[in-house]
């Protein structure tokens, strides 16, 4: 990882935008319309949906407000989030981020192993490892995403969205930078190393 990512990383980490405490128990009513995709315990049903659970409430609600202001494109979950305060927002974040994620059975990749946790020295390209930590479960004070657990098929396309620029709303485009260095192999292998990868850690402990 370059020094430049490096000190990036541990910077967004301390001087994040701090969220307002939310009320699971209310989240989980408010959410009740997220879980016809995402599933009651935020483990969605469809490879092209993302896992909620165990995600970090600082991430689960910039997605949310980025979806609102148009930062992030994505014609349902535009008008999903478009009704929802802030409390709300924080309530569901809270909800989904207090569910325990199932990872896929059997789901491995020996080189996406190797490229998470070493990145490829040949392209320049960054260790995942170094932002989302060794075990997949992120930075919650940075909104960095917990991607242990994530479905293969989501992981994949948002690679691939943020090579093609599709998806722009990564801080400082550092994700899409990173992205341009992947090839299709390389995106694929991860994608299916995260979705079996069990983090040990409780969700608690991203909070």
């Amino acid at each position: 990882m370059s020094t430049q990512r490096l000190l990036f990383c541990l910077f967004i980490s301390i001087s994040a935008n701090t969220y307002a405490a939310g009320d699971p128990a209310a989240g989980q009513e408010k959410s009740a319309v997220c879980q016809g995709c995402h599933g009651p315990d935020g483990n969605s049903f469809s490879p092209e949906w993302p896992n909620l659970a165990s995600q970090n409430v600082g991430y689960l609600s910039k997605q949310l407000h980025d979806f609102q202001s148009g930062n992030r494109k994505n014609e349902t979950m535009t008008d999903m989030a478009a009704g929802l305060k802030e409390k709300d927002i924080q309530d569901i974040a809270s909800y989904f981020s207090q569910q325990k994620v199932k990872t896929e059975a059997g789901a491995s990749s020996a080189v996406g192993k190797k490229i998470y946790g070493g990145g490829n020295r040949y392209s320049s390209l960054p260790a995942c490892a170094g932002c989302h930590g060794p075990h997949g479960v992120g930075n919650g004070p940075g909104m960095i995403p917990w991607l242990a657990g994530q479905k293969a098929g989501y992981v994949a396309k948002a690679l691939r969205d943020f090579r093609s620029g599709a998806r722009s709303n990564d801080r400082n485009n550092i994700m899409q930078d990173i992205a341009a260095k992947m090839t299709d192999k390389e995106i694929d292998a991860v994608a299916s190393y995260l979705a079996g990868l069990g983090a040990e850690e409780t969700t608690a402990l991203n909070q």
